[in-house]
């Protein structure tokens, strides 16, 4: 007989109360019809403790003023209480999110040092010193390096800018500032030393320059930031120890600049060179990855290894959708919120890509694949965007950023991202990373649009360029006089190096009047089919179509050599007879890594004998792998003391904590093949093992699983699941657990389950270090939202585990074990800086069950 049990907590349910009891009455239990009946009587004296006063005041003649001012009074006290709940849900959220609003009000208020939000990044108040020491000598180098190379660079920006010159170069008394330094020695090779230095310079520069004989312009005062990446390497064992020094910025430094004279033109076409985006442009191609700035130390280090070292690998990302997005679209005047067209850019230093726009649809799906080449990795960043496509401005919706040199150490990741800047919002990416090999034999030829290998081109120089378009040009003008001729001759030609695989085309910098140019640049390309792409070379001069030089390279050729590698010089054609271009071009295949293995669990039917351990005092753990695709960190032990276990082989555990090793390791009794050596045998589960002075409530003697109650032992589904949420504050320097909800527990009774929850931090699990929730009576769904800290160290806590476990409250004064559920969790496999909200599988490993 199926019962239905309708609710009165909406009046309109209450009006229409007695057609239904009318017609359900037949199929109501006694016990819920007595329920709806008190309910009626609640509603019924709500609207009678209502309606009352009003009609009481019109019963004695009084004024309605006092019907308005109980009104008021009523109105004023709702929103009160109303303004306590959001004051109150700010609070919770507020600790929810503590760090990430912590971080967001600091960047808002103060501009903090990176070693105040950050503990690994390191306070150099000494290498300040040394730097304001030595500033003016640096404003020395500074002059000498504006007026050799960047001002030859603005000169060749534009051709109205042909005499650009700097007249004043003064930077002040005010000198740079490192904020912060984090060095890298475990994520490196053991022959180089990486420092990641942030830089902040608020200073009173004076720097004037000449943009023409009648136009001239002005800096006082520019703001400057940017984290610079420092590589010593290689490290060597003669003096200065150090090779070479390689610097360069890994993104995009930050600059404002104070313009004086000439900078109200900035608005003006034609001076838009002065912008501060452009001054960023040219120390981008100069300062940005994959552009570096090298100072070799010993004569054998090689320059080119130096400038364009091989990337650290690819990283292949594959957009696949996105879910709740905020809706941008507003319909008349904004009263009606329409939905959003939205589209997606993914950014990896200077490489962009746009997906494909859906329209009108806040969970959009672009299953999409895109390839970025990764020269440091930790260090650069990918960065999603998803904007909002409109006629005129492109709406925000959110946006990510991930450090690569997580997808380098996971080799793989597929999951949903939360966005930032915005309410809600989350994307889905898969991110694969794929090693660079030089065996040709691990080449597998792609299908569709992805890469099968990389190729990496070094360019150094070119020799004997033709001048002005060579002996092409001089036939043309032979009928003009001898001295005409020869005056064009002797003009060196501007000239630039235009590499191309197919569609994808790149060019070099432009070297002005010089038939031997030096460009000193690399650049990378992705190659889909090995045996039928070729590299083609071409010399061309600007604005001009007639090369000065072209060369073919098959890329088989580099197939067959060693190391897949051509570093030679190759003669042009189309050129002068004696025309070379010096190149190193190397090929490497791509191969994607495997994932490090994770610890799987499984429900108790799947379980896999594994080899018994045993620790020093004899005492035997037999382990076997679980698996649940819910919660990857999930663990479940059973202990089994030595004298039950005397025909068990052992093996002995290695590391610092055996004892703790032993006893929380993930593992569960294979009870069908295991057999008691005796009848009255005790087993103790690992989870609830505890010392001498803990609670006789949370220490078990079980005789063959027959102190479960008989409703558990012979239960055959799930025992529910348990929601936690772990995260890690860096401020406070504390591990949150919050214990949030649990649903479908098993019923202990017709009303339910009077259920709390008992939290261990392994391998404290003495009765001082117990935590538990309050008791959530009558409901196999209950919410608990407690909250409980305990004090450890970032590097400790990812060593240690949780030890969860549901009990029913009502089992205090029986013999009955109270445990309705466990779960172990291994903080190892979580990133508790992000925090990790998620459900997990309650099981009981110890307990019998049968086939």
């Amino acid at each position: 007989m199926a019962s239905a049990e309708p609710t009165l907590s909406d009046p309109a349910l209450g009006a229409g109360l007695a057609d239904g009891l009318s017609a359900s009455t037949e199929n109501l239990t006694p016990s819920a019809v007595n329920r709806i009946l008190m309910e009626f009587l609640i509603y019924f004296a709500r609207a009678v403790l209502v309606c009352y006063p009003v009609y009481l005041t019109g019963y004695l003649g009084l004024s309605i003023s006092w019907v308005l001012l109980c009104m008021l009074m009523v109105t004023w006290w709702k929103q009160n209480r109303q303004r306590k709940d959001a004051r109150i849900g700010s609070a919770i959220s507020f600790v929810d999110r503590e760090k990430e609003m912590i971080n967001t009000e600091l960047k808002k208020g103060l501009q903090m040092a990176s070693w105040v939000h950050f503990p690994e990044v390191e306070k150099v108040n000494w290498v300040n010193k040394v730097v304001k020491q030595s500033w003016p000598f640096f404003g020395m180098y500074m002059e000498k390096f504006l007026r050799t190379t960047i001002q030859q660079l603005v000169r060749d920006s534009s051709g109205a800018l042909s005499g650009f010159t700097f007249t004043k170069i003064h930077f002040g008394h005010k000198p740079l500032m490192i904020t912060g330094i984090k060095a890298y020695t475990h994520e490196v090779d053991y022959r180089e030393v990486i420092l990641d230095m942030d830089i902040c310079y608020n200073g009173d520069a004076d720097i004037d320059v000449e943009i023409n004989p009648v136009t001239t312009a002005g800096v006082k005062g520019l703001k400057f930031e940017g984290m610079l990446r420092v590589i010593l390497e290689p490290l060597i064992g003669q003096s200065p120890l150090v090779g070479g020094v390689t610097y360069f910025f890994i993104r995009r430094p930050t600059l404002a600049v104070n313009w004086t004279g000439a900078g109200n033109l900035l608005d003006t076409p034609g001076f838009s060179f002065l912008s501060e985006g452009t001054i960023v442009d040219i120390i981008a191609s100069l300062m940005v990855l994959p552009n570096r700035m090298c100072i070799p130390l010993i004569d054998q280090v090689k320059v080119d290894q130096m400038r364009f070292p091989l990337p650290r690998g690819v990283v292949r990302v594959h957009l696949l959708e996105a879910r709740k997005l905020v809706a941008k679209d507003t319909y008349m005047l904004g009263m009606v919120k329409g939905k959003s067209d939205p589209y997606a850019k993914l950014r990896v230093g200077d490489k962009t890509f746009q997906s494909k726009t859906v329209k009108e649809n806040l969970d959009p799906k672009w299953n999409e694949v895109h390839e970025f080449v990764v020269h440091e990795a930790p260090g650069q960043e990918l960065e999603v965007e998803i904007f909002d496509e409109d006629t005129d401005n492109d709406d925000f919706i959110g946006r990510y950023i991930l450090d690569l040199g997580e997808v380098k150490r996971e080799k793989e990741m597929d999951q949903w991202f939360p966005l930032e800047g915005v309410p809600h919002g989350e994307v889905h990416l898969k991110l694969q990373w794929l090693s660079l090999q030089a065996d040709p034999t691990l080449l597998k030829e792609s299908t569709g649009k992805l890469a099968c290998a990389m190729l990496a081109v070094y360019v150094e120089n070119a020799t004997d360029l033709p001048r002005e378009g060579g002996i092409l040009d001089h036939q043309k003008h032979k009928k003009q006089p001898q001295e005409a001729r020869l005056t064009k001759r002797a003009i060196c030609p501007d000239s630039y190096v235009e590499f191309s695989v197919d569609e994808d085309k790149q060019k070099s910098s432009v070297k002005h009047k010089n038939k031997d140019p030096v460009w000193e640049e690399g650049f990378t390309f992705f190659v889909h089919n090995v045996k039928q792409q070729e590299l083609s070379v071409k010399v061309k001069e600007p604005e001009k179509k007639t090369p000065l030089g072209v060369l073919n390279l098959p890329l088989t050729r580099l197939l067959n050599i060693s190391d897949m590698t051509l570093d030679q010089r190759f003669p042009l054609e189309q050129s002068g007879a004696k025309s070379l271009i010096k190149l190193k071009a190397t090929l490497r295949i791509l191969t994607l890594d495997e994932p490090p293995p994770k610890i799987i669990v499984t429900a108790p039917s799947q379980v896999k004998k594994q080899v018994p351990q045993t620790n020093q005092a004899g005492n035997t753990f037999v382990s076997n792998s679980l698996a649940s695709p819910s919660s990857p960190a999930v663990i479940a032990s059973t202990y089994i003391p030595a004298a039950s276990t005397p025909n068990l082989a052992t093996e002995s555990l290695n590391g610092p904590h055996e004892d703790y090793l032993a006893q929380s390791r993930g593992s569960l009794l294979d009870t069908e093949n295991w057999k008691p050596s005796g009848p009255n045998m005790r087993r103790y589960d690992s989870q609830s093992l505890l010392s001498d002075n803990s609670i006789a409530s949370s220490r078990f003697d079980l005789s063959d699983g027959a102190s479960y109650p008989e409703a558990i032992r012979n239960h055959q589904g799930s025992f529910g699941e348990i929601e936690l949420s772990v995260r890690y504050t860096t401020l406070r320097k504390k591990l949150i657990v919050l214990v949030n909800a649990c649903r479908n527990l098993f019923p202990c009774s017709e009303n339910g389950t009077d259920s709390y929850v008992r939290v261990y931090f392994l391998p404290d699990h003495s009765w001082r270090h117990r935590k538990r929730t309050h008791v959530v009576k009558r409901t196999i769904h209950p919410t608990f939202n407690d909250k409980f800290e305990f004090d450890v160290s970032l590097e400790e806590a990812r060593t240690r585990k949780l030890d969860v476990s549901v009990k029913n409250n009502k089992m205090f004064l029986t013999r009955e074990r109270k445990d309705i559920g466990m779960v172990m969790i291994d903080l190892s496999q979580m990133d508790l800086e992000k925090g990790v909200t998620e459900w997990y599988e309650l099981t009981i490993p110890a307990l019998k069950k049968s086939n």
